[in-house]
C-alpha cells in the first residue's frame, strides 16, 4: 500500500458522516468530483471497497466500518498535532523551567510567573529552589531554562546579565534602630546580626564595615534564604542586612527598612545556556524576568 493521504482519510471519513457524496463535498468545501477522484483512489490505494453506491448514496462496507475507527483516531491525532503547532508559534502552549536562589523565591519570582501565567495559562512552569552553584550546572546541561543566581557565576558556558542591588538594613518596627533615618555599622554595635549563610557576599563586605570601624557584633542566627532572615526579625531581637526585593517588601509584618552607610551590595545574574536560542516562550519568560529586575534595580 502506497503512502495514505490525509485527504483520502478526510473524504473517507465525511463520506461515512454524510453519507453522500454532495453532503460531504460541502462539508469539506470541496467540488463533488474531487470527492469522487479521492476516495476512488483511497480505494484503489486501499485494495478494497469502501462503499455500495446507490442512487447518490454511499453504504460503508464491512470492510469501510472496520476501517473508520482507526481513520478518525488518526484524523484526531492530526488535529492535536496542529493545535499544539499553533499554540507553540502563537506562543500559548509550552514548557518553561526556572531555577532560583533564596533571594529570589519568595517576594519575586511567584509574583513574576503569577503575571506571566495570566497572560498564558497553558504554559507550564517548574520551579526548582537551590544553590547558586547547583543552579549554574543545571543551566549548563540544559536541565533548566534559566536561572537566577548570585555572583559570581561558577560555571562556564554560560550566558549571564548582571544585575546589582543596594542592600539595606531591616529592623522590627519596635527596634531603637528603626528611630534612625541611616544605620552605620557602629549603629550594629553588640546587636544579633543574621548570616545569610555564614559566608555570602553581604556577609563578607558586612564583616570588613565592622573591622574598618572596630565594631562588634553577635551572630547568633544563619539563614539559608533570605526571607528566612526577614521573619527572625519579625519574631525577635534580630537585625539583618538584606537585598532590596526582601527588605522592602511590604509585607505587614512589623519589618521596617533603613538605609545603610557605607553601601553593601547584592550582585545577581540571570543565566541561560550559550549557544543555544531560547524558544519563544521562554524568550518571553527571560525578557519579563529581565525587566523586573531592572525596575527594581533602580
Amino acid at each position: 500500500m502506497g503512502t495514505m493521504k490525509l485527504r483520502h482519510m478526510e473524504v473517507f471519513s465525511a463520506l461515512i458522516d454524510a453519507g453522500s457524496v454532495s453532503r460531504a463535498a460541502e462539508k469539506l468545501n470541496l467540488t463533488q468530483p474531487a470527492v469522487s477522484i479521492a476516495l476512488s483512489n483511497f480505494e484503489a490505494e486501499l485494495g478494497f471497497r469502501l462503499f455500495h453506491r446507490e442512487r447518490g448514496f454511499f453504504t460503508p462496507t464491512t470492510e469501510a466500518m472496520l476501517l473508520h475507527e482507526e481513520v478518525t483516531k488518526g484524523l484526531q491525532a492530526i488535529s492535536l498535532v496542529k493545535q499544539r503547532a499553533a499554540g507553540i508559534l502563537s506562543g500559548q502552549t509550552g514548557h518553561i523551567s526556572i531555577a532560583t536562589n533564596g533571594v529570589l523565591a519568595f517576594n519575586f519570582l511567584p509574583r513574576v510567573l503569577a503575571s506571566f501565567q495570566r497572560d498564558h495559562p497553558n504554559i507550564k512552569t517548574d520551579i526548582k529552589v537551590h544553590s547558586s552553584r547547583q543552579i549554574a550546572s543545571w543551566v549548563a546541561g540544559h536541565q533548566i531554562d534559566i536561572g537566577l543566581i548570585d555572583l559570581p557565576v561558577p560555571v562556564a558556558g554560560l550566558h549571564a546579565e548582571i544585575f546589582n542591588f543596594e542592600c539595606v538594613c531591616a529592623v522590627h518596627k519596635d527596634d531603637p534602630l528603626a528611630a534612625l533615618e541611616t544605620i552605620h555599622p557602629t549603629s550594629l554595635a553588640g546587636r544579633s546580626v543574621v548570616s545569610i549563610t555564614g559566608d555570602h557576599q553581604i556577609d563578607r563586605q558586612l564583616e570588613t564595615l565592622l573591622a574598618d570601624t572596630n565594631t562588634l557584633i553577635s551572630r547568633n542566627a544563619t539563614a539559608y534564604y533570605f526571607a528566612i532572615a526577614r521573619k527572625l526579625v519579625a519574631a525577635g531581637d534580630y537585625v539583618a542586612i538584606l537585598d532590596p526585593i526582601n527588605g522592602k517588601a511590604d509585607l505587614q509584618d512589623d519589618v521596617v527598612w533603613r538605609p545603610f552607610v557605607p553601601r553593601i551590595d547584592n550582585d545577581l545574574a540571570v543565566i541561560t545556556a550559550k549557544g543555544l536560542p531560547l524558544g519563544r516562550t521562554v524568550l518571553e519568560m527571560h525578557t519579563r524576568i529581565r525587566t523586573a529586575l531592572k525596575q527594581l534595580a533602580l
